[in-house]
């Protein structure tokens, strides 16, 4: 009977935090809403079209929800996962987009190469080169970051733009498809794309590598001694050095590397379950995008599958407007990056507002 009354307690006071909670996401919500529509109406563009098309493009029908809204969550929750890992242990990595290129090219020549070996051992050779060809992109920066503490925000971002000259290079010359009319790859053969999930939609199997990735890193981070010492490096590298007795450096190596084999899988997914060939601007920003899904998750694995979703949402929703109200497609990205920031800004000013109410000297 006292445990039944002390859980009862525990379930009794912990509701008026989730409704506050659920009442500060309402209004991030609306403010973003508000944001939106002076920004639609600052434009010249119909607020109620602009916004039913944003809405219709993300979660309007069963098809926008599986074939666009899920399929542009994939690279983000990949990438975003990736991101997640990397900032807990105190590294910024920005070279998403590069690292994503890397395994798209990866992908593809092992793709290409292997037309008659069986689909399912193409795929995860494939698959396998492009986490490979991932982390072998963050290696540089890794390094440079370890031997000569240079900052990997610069190095990673240089190695985003050598990225796009090398698809570039490839698509035009090694790589270029037989008729060499168009900058692209040849398509990949059927039997070694990524199978779809459900008939008539375009959702692959790649949402449940992106899924397992997410479960595997909470359960790194959170459950084995590996991810304590990745949360400690990134909490303070010089206590987990000097106290903890950890090779910080070391670790945090392990995290660039993840983070870009992650980055490098959702450039093989792309490939193999997307697109079916390489071409230039084969990423519309996943990598930087990946790091809105990071933050708005808070650095949660787990947490980091809502976030992409929401991300992705807001990708297929802003491509609808374009396509079905008229927006151009610059106004549609200030669209989408407004969103983003309006609820990353409304939820740090939450939490803020939390944690000054719930600390010692704060209002009771």
């Amino acid at each position: 009977m006292p445990n039944a009354t002390r859980d009862s307690g525990t379930l009794t006071s912990g509701l008026p935090g989730l409704a506050r909670r659920a009442a500060g996401l309402a209004v991030i919500g609306t403010v973003a809403l508000v944001v939106l529509s002076g920004l639609l109406v600052a434009g010249g563009f119909a607020v109620s079209t602009s916004l039913g098309a944003l809405w219709h493009g993300a979660f309007g029908s069963a098809d926008a929800v599986l074939s666009a809204t899920l399929v542009r969550t994939i690279p983000l929750l990949l990438i975003g996962t990736g991101m997640v890992v990397a900032l807990r242990a105190g590294v910024i990595n920005l070279g998403g987009d590069g690292q994503l290129m890397a395994g798209a090219v990866a992908a593809t020549a092992l793709g290409l190469s292997m037309e008659h070996a069986t689909g399912f051992s193409a795929i995860v050779l494939a698959l396998t080169a492009a986490c490979a060809a991932g982390a072998a992109w963050t290696l540089i920066p890794a390094w440079l970051k370890a031997r000569f503490g240079t900052m990997e925000v610069v190095s990673t971002i240089m190695m985003n733009f050598l990225a796009v000259f090398a698809v570039s290079y490839l698509v035009r010359g090694p790589l270029q498809e037989p008729t060499r009319l168009y900058p692209q790859s040849s398509s990949i053969p059927i039997q070694n794309q990524l199978p779809l999930l459900l008939e008539g939609s375009r959702l692959h199997a790649g949402i449940l590598l992106a899924l397992i990735a997410a479960v595997s890193a909470w359960l790194v981070l959170e459950h084995t001694a590996a991810g304590f010492r990745l949360r400690a490096a990134g909490s303070n590298p010089n206590a987990a050095e000097l106290a903890g007795r950890i090779d910080v450096r070391r670790v945090q190596r392990a995290a660039f590397l993840t983070s870009g084999a992650l980055a490098g899988l959702a450039g093989g997914v792309e490939v193999l379950g997307v697109t079916y060939a390489l071409y230039e601007n084969l990423s519309p920003g996943y990598g930087y995008s990946a790091i809105a899904v990071a933050l708005l998750a808070r650095l949660g694995p787990l947490r980091a599958v809502g976030s992409a979703l929401l991300l992705g949402a807001l990708s297929a929703g802003a491509n609808a407007m374009q396509r079905d109200a008229g927006i151009p497609a610059g106004a549609a990205a200030t669209v989408e990056a407004t969103l983003i920031l309006a609820v990353l800004g409304g939820q740090a000013i939450l939490l803020r507002r939390m944690a000054s109410r719930f600390s010692p000297g704060g209002p009771s």
